[in-house]
């Protein structure tokens, strides 16, 4: 990374990233630091389905900020645990005074098919993603809430993690697709309800090359040759969410963003399509054949993407 400088965007902001020790949320914290952020670098350092804590991964990314001229501390407490996520915060206020920022990146796989979807792999995917995702934003939010009732308004931002999966579906990811598309649902409900106290929330569905990502999809996540664009590297995702969490970002809130090499798109979910209207009880049979119609005239559904 390069050394921040006064007139970075996210100068004098701090910002907080669960499972920045690799991938996309250490390229996010590095990116974050670069434009000026003091960044509280959080990751348990667990294997790629949650086994085997270690403090490493956060630590490593913690010196290289600091070798670049940023500051930055690690954090190590499990984030879907409320004492986890509850020191996540206080760690940003010990260490230094504020919290403007909150990316909720940490997660895991345990891929099945759905007959083959055992009770504890869906429990714990929904856990790291879903429950993970909720406690950060609740201690993060309740703070930020005390602080307008205080008179200091903050100007704050949250941007959560969903995936194509959770939009579109994914074979074999009825756990991960299920949570990421819960994270939406939380996404629009936390954005509506946080406005009035300075707070912005919004979510991404990266799609890049991480742990979870270039096993399941070697070819497609394959580095380039030398001087090529590397279309899948993880820091190709992090503009998007350093401008979503700084200031600049001034009335952008309950918003989706895919964002993919060099593409942004923004996500416009759910919409109402055709619609048919008898005006009183349909039949069964009739029901069909509206049905059938309806569809006629809508749009295709989209396919299905991979884990992201």
């Amino acid at each position: 990374m390069t050394p921040p400088t006064a007139a970075a965007l996210c100068a004098g902001r701090v910002a907080v990233v669960t499972g920045a020790g690799r991938g996309l949320g250490r390229a996010h914290a590095l990116a974050l630091a670069a434009e000026g952020a003091k960044v509280v670098v959080n990751d348990l350092g667990v294997g790629l389905d949650g086994s085997g804590p270690g403090s490493g991964p956060a630590q490593e990314v913690v010196k290289e900020i600091r070798a670049a001229g940023g500051e930055a501390v690690a954090h190590h407490g499990d984030i879907a645990t409320s004492e986890g996520a509850a020191s996540l915060v206080a760690t940003a206020l010990d260490s230094f005074g504020r919290l403007d920022t909150l990316v909720n990146n940490a997660g895991f796989l345990r891929d099945r098919m759905l007959v083959n979807l055992d009770e504890d792999d869906w429990d714990a995917v929904m856990r790291v993603h879903l429950k993970g995702h909720f406690l950060a934003l609740r201690h993060a939010a309740a703070h930020w809430r005390a602080e307008a009732k205080a008179g200091r308004t903050p100007v704050a931002r949250v941007v959560n993690t969903s995936s194509g999966a959770g939009l579109l579906g994914s074979v074999g990811q009825g756990n991960y697709a299920a949570a990421k598309a819960g994270i939406v649902g939380l996404t629009l409900v936390a954005a509506a309800e946080m406005g009035r106290y300075g707070v912005q929330i919004n979510a991404i569905a990266p799609a890049a090359r991480t742990r979870m990502t270039e096993a399941t999809f070697a070819e497609t996540m394959a580095a380039p040759g030398e001087g090529a664009f590397d279309a899948m590297a993880p820091a190709n995702v992090s503009p998007l969410v350093v401008w979503l969490g700084s200031a600049a970002s001034a009335g952008v809130s309950g918003r989706v963003f895919e964002a993919e090499a060099g593409r942004i798109t923004v996500m416009e979910g759910w919409r109402p399509g055709p619609t048919a209207d008898k005006g009183a009880r349909w039949t069964p049979a009739g029901a069909g054949e509206a049905v059938t119609a309806l569809l006629a005239a809508a749009e295709p559904p989209q396919p299905v993407y991979g884990a992201s």
